[in-house]
């Protein structure tokens, strides 16, 4: 009897430290805030990415390995601002996890952190795929990212609360290094001031607003709507006009347009990686600028 209690006593303490020692499992909706929250924390976060760079966030399917994911999670990542309207709510619906419904510590929106650009004056769903919070894609300007990372982190914190020195000390190691490398970016992006883009689609405010660009026009007739070929003859024209350097698509987008673009008015197509895992080069958040502003300095060249 003596042998069995000390059995049963030693599997309880192996369930209790394996529980203890468990890694919190975060669930991003998108690349971007999964890199971070392995940034915050690295060993103790075990995190899936929901989506990924080639894929329209807007237009994602709940699919049932997904709503399992969603199920298991302890933190959900997801921009808000409406991104995801067209298919969160699913998820959120059929996993029946009630940590991770809006409102609870286990549901974390990146978009409520930052300050939102092209609030639409009126809602008018004719005018194509327009969010009545502003522009979603906050995620191509390094401060935001480090506004969000600052609210993660007391979030993990939160979540995570046997954790929570790590999460900080984590965190100040990431504002170091980020700060850094956006004080290096901003150096090597000083040519780009002023320089005149067209978008493919409207995803772009907040690196134009960080680097200075001067978004001329957009080859989507309205957000969300692909260009037909009567809107790029009427943005070719406009091109005479206002000429623009370069125009940019984000690396889920059909080059067709742009390259159209391209060669017609004779300016450069340049793809962006848009989020973490677009490129080659964009293996994580620093990736991610580093080569989105080498690109478009490319672009200048």
């Amino acid at each position: 009897m003596n042998k069995f209690l000390k059995l049963l006593l030693s599997v309880s303490l192996l369930i209790a430290t394996g529980s203890a020692n468990a890694a919190l499992k975060v669930l991003a909706c998108e690349p971007e805030w999964g890199a971070l929250a392995r940034e915050l924390g690295g060993e103790l976060v075990d995190v899936y990415d929901a989506t990924n760079a080639l894929q329209d966030p807007h237009r994602i399917e709940a699919k049932p390995s997904l709503i399992a994911r969603a199920r298991s999670a302890n933190l959900l990542i997801c921009t808000g601002a409406e991104l995801e309207v067209g298919w969160l709510p699913i998820l959120l619906r059929q996993s029946g996890n009630s940590a991770i419904q809006p409102g609870k510590p286990g549901n974390f929106e990146a978009a409520a952190w930052v300050r939102k650009l092209e609030i639409p004056a009126r809602l008018d769903r004719a005018e194509g795929d327009i969010h009545p919070g502003g522009n979603p894609h906050i995620q191509l300007n390094p401060h935001n990212i480090a506004l969000v990372a600052d609210g993660l982190s007391k979030r993990l914190a939160e979540v995570d609360a046997s954790h929570a020195a790590q999460y900080q000390q984590r965190q100040k190691d990431f504002a170091l290094r980020w700060q850094a490398a956006t004080k290096r970016w901003e150096a090597q992006a000083v040519p780009l001031k002023g320089v005149s883009i067209v978008v493919q689609h409207r995803g772009f405010p907040y690196l134009s607003d960080w680097l200075g660009l001067k978004e001329v026009a957009a080859l989507e007739v309205k957000p969300g709507v692909e260009p037909s070929g009567s809107h790029l003859n009427e943005v070719l024209e406009q091109l005479k006009r206002q000429p623009a350097r370069m125009v940019i698509r984000a690396a889920y987008n059909s080059e067709r347009p742009s390259q159209w673009i391209h060669e017609h008015a004779g300016i450069p197509a340049v793809m962006l990686p848009f989020t973490v895992g677009g490129s080659e080069q964009a293996k994580d958040l620093f990736g991610l600028f580093d080569d989105t502003v080498n690109r478009l300095l490319g672009a200048l060249k």
